[in-house]
């Protein structure tokens, strides 16, 4: 694996430290906060830590309940709800200095056979060949970023992000509500963790989504008066999930109201299979006085 891979792979996993309580490393994006797919990611890896063998999230449920530090461990406390025949329900609360920052249900399902169906994945969208990376858009605008965070949002990604049709980060026309984007790792994941491909799926999902309700009132990530956060996130895993394959994120918006803007996604592999969907609501509205 590439080097920001094995580091992202190694950062997902939580440390048991006794019985169903788990530690996980905190990272510093350039958010100023801790990015949420990052602890959704590790609560899934908790959870798996205590679920039998040959099963599998088919969906999770969590909430943002504080901002997340950078500079802090994390504590996961598992408890396990119920292990049936077929399903097993867990529930993640994540916590920093003794404190609650988000909680987390999920459900993982033994392997089974049934119907089948699917959407299909959009026509007309243009691939991934010949756009440019999320990366290299940033580190083209590097002396426009603000100094404490442009270490971190140049650095090399684990998570390669190719959005189609991009806004301009400092100048954003005002778009209908979709978004579409390809992302992939930037390497084969070679890890045996058989849950650890989930994790990074539901640590990439975050990336962009809630964005996507500011569309309409020209929205950017360098704007400024702008605050914006998740307030929850939800997946739900529908096939084998292949994260070093080129993904399709299909995004829109179909509701902002109340200062929350409401924001779902469809994740198709290349061959048009439809690994997963994706809700989130988001806090966006301008910022108030002293954030």
């Amino acid at each position: 694996m590439s080097s920001a891979l094995e580091h992202l792979v190694s950062l997902l996993k939580v440390t048991p430290i006794e019985r169903d309580v788990y530690l996980g490393r905190a990272q510093d994006l350039g958010f100023g906060q801790l990015f949420g797919g990052h602890v959704l990611a590790q609560s899934l890896m908790a959870a798996a830590q205590t679920v039998e063998s040959g099963r599998f999230c088919h969906s999770l449920h969590g909430y943002f309940l504080r901002l997340g530090k950078t500079d802090e461990p994390i504590y996961y406390e598992v408890d396990a709800i119920r292990s049936g025949q077929s399903f097993s329900t867990r529930r993640v609360v994540a916590k920093q200095g003794g404190v609650a920052i988000f909680t987390m249900s999920s459900s993982f399902q033994r392997a089974e056979q049934g119907f089948s169906h699917q959407n299909s994945m959009p026509s007309g969208i243009t691939g991934p060949d010949g756009l440019v990376s999320e990366l290299e858009r940033i580190r083209s605008v590097k002396d426009k970023i603000p100094e404490k965070a442009r270490e971190s949002l140049t650095a090399d990604h684990a998570i390669e992000i190719r959005v189609v049709d991009p806004v301009d980060y400092f100048a954003p026309d005002k778009r209908p509500a979709v978004k579409n984007s390809w992302f992939r790792t930037t390497d084969e994941v070679t890890d045996a963790d058989p849950h650890i491909r989930h994790a990074i799926l539901a640590y990439a999902s975050d990336f962009g989504l809630a964005s996507t309700a500011g569309m309409p009132h020209e929205f950017a990530f360098f704007k400024p008066g702008i605050q914006i956060a998740s307030l929850d996130h939800s997946i739900w895993f529908h096939r084998p999930v292949n994260v070093a394959g080129w993904m399709l994120y299909e995004k829109d918006s179909p509701s902002a109201a109340g200062s929350r803007g409401f924001n779902r996604g469809q994740i198709f592999g290349a061959d048009g299979a439809l690994m997963a969907s994706v809700a989130q609501e988001s806090l966006i509205r301008t910022a108030r006085k002293g954030r």
